[in-house]
């Protein structure tokens, strides 16, 4: 598994989620991730740098979010397992408050592309 799970409940988390979508079907684009951000209304919980009306207080602030170690403080960030998190929340950390938005996998990638890229 990873080296950086924090406890055999994680790393069973990230792993039950599913395997990595499919070989990436595109180079993920963290400019359309920026405008995907918007479209499906992240900024209402989150602060996100570089997205429009993205001043949501309720979840935490996704400022420098590519220099973290954790996604939700349990989860290795790494671009593939940011994807699934934003695909499906509850399937890596069951009871999170992160509603699953219905994002498809490709959204997911440019997605995670962006917010990798916020340092």
């Amino acid at each position: 598994m990873w080296l950086l799970c924090l406890a055999a409940t994680t790393c069973d988390a990230v792993a039950a989620a599913g395997t990595p979508p499919d070989a990436i079907h595109k180079t993920p684009d963290k400019s359309l991730g920026q405008r995907l951000l918007t479209q499906y209304q992240c900024g209402s919980c989150h602060s996100i740098p570089g997205v429009a009306a993205a001043r949501g207080t309720w979840g935490p602030s996704l400022q420098a979010f590519g220099k973290r170690s954790y996604i939700a403080g349990h989860i290795p960030n790494r671009p593939d397992v940011l994807a699934r998190w934003i695909m499906q929340p509850s399937a890596l950390v069951p009871g999170t408050l992160m509603p699953s938005m219905g994002v498809s996998a490709d959204d997911a990638r440019d997605m995670a592309a962006y917010l990798g890229s916020l340092e």
